[in-house]
């Protein structure tokens, strides 16, 4: 499965409730800190197509966004991205942090 965008609550409790373990990355789309690292997001998605791999665009969906953070408790940034385990964050970064390899090394 490659990276897919989600705009809804509804999608992203489906999601949560569905996926054991899954990466969620939020895009800004009018930065180009977030281009750098939604390259890194993507690169990570097309190298493990096992991982689901979702996405927002903060523009388009910011209740999504505002919904995320108080759910999991984790001050909204973006570029920001999280790696979500059994219904709770297991790791989240933002910024120049979000890398290819630091999503890998943070899944294992």
């Amino acid at each position: 499965m490659a990276k897919q965008l989600i705009q809804s609550e509804e999608e992203f409790k489906r999601i949560a409730k569905q996926e054991g373990v899954f990466v969620f990355f939020k895009h800004s789309t009018t930065c180009p800190i977030s281009q750098a690292a939604f390259h890194e997001f993507d690169a990570f998605a097309n190298q493990h197509e096992d991982v689901p791999a979702y996405y927002l665009q903060v523009q388009e969906a910011r209740p999504l966004s505002n919904f995320i953070a108080e759910t999991y408790g984790v001050k909204h940034e973006s570029p920001q991205i999280f790696i979500i385990q059994n219904g709770e964050v297991k790791w989240h970064t933002s910024h120049s942090q979000i890398t290819e390899a630091a999503i890998e090394q943070h899944l294992s």
